[in-house]
């Protein structure tokens, strides 16, 4: 009686097992669906692609779920299977991964590059006009001496 029941146990957990996979392809299908452009140039996603008698869009999805449901692979498999075979603007974004992970630090980088540069630049011409002032602040080009400073407060009082 005791293997039975053992037997009924594991038949019931491998039934869940397979069953709790049976709705992850559908979500598998719309991520990936997701990331993938429809070839046609109308540049939406290939799941959401609306324009009338589109030649690409049903071809690409019935090849999609071809590829998830013949186990085509990891879903990264899959995208680059689609990148090989129409070209890597059918991604909706690039892999991250290989050479195509500078797509990804390659705006940041030049971003910050910039903002490093810039704060470089208006400190250097700050300096630099420091510098040019003089050590008291006054134009180096103009004499001053007593007479003149005298004069310059007499003619700024009230």
């Amino acid at each position: 009686m005791t293997s039975r029941r053992l037997l009924q146990t594991f038949a019931v957990a491998l039934l869940a097992v397979v069953m709790l996979g049976a709705g992850d392809s559908a979500k598998r299908f719309n991520r990936i669906g997701d990331n993938l452009m429809c070839a046609c140039g109308c540049s939406q996603a290939l799941l959401q692609c609306n324009h009338m008698g589109c030649p690409d869009s049903g071809p690409m999805i019935a090849e999609l779920q071809t590829q998830i449901d013949h186990g085509g692979g990891s879903d990264t498999a899959i995208l680059n299977w689609f990148a090989a075979k129409y070209g890597a603007t059918v991604l909706a974004a690039p892999i991250r991964g290989g050479f195509d992970l500078v797509a990804w630090i390659l705006p940041f980088s030049l971003f910050a590059f910039a903002v490093a540069g810039t704060a470089w630049l208006v400190r250097a011409w700050a300096t630099r006009r420091q510098l040019a002032a003089g050590p008291a602040g006054l134009h180096p080009e103009i004499p001053v001496d007593d007479e003149t400073r005298d004069r310059i407060r007499r003619e700024t009082e009230y």
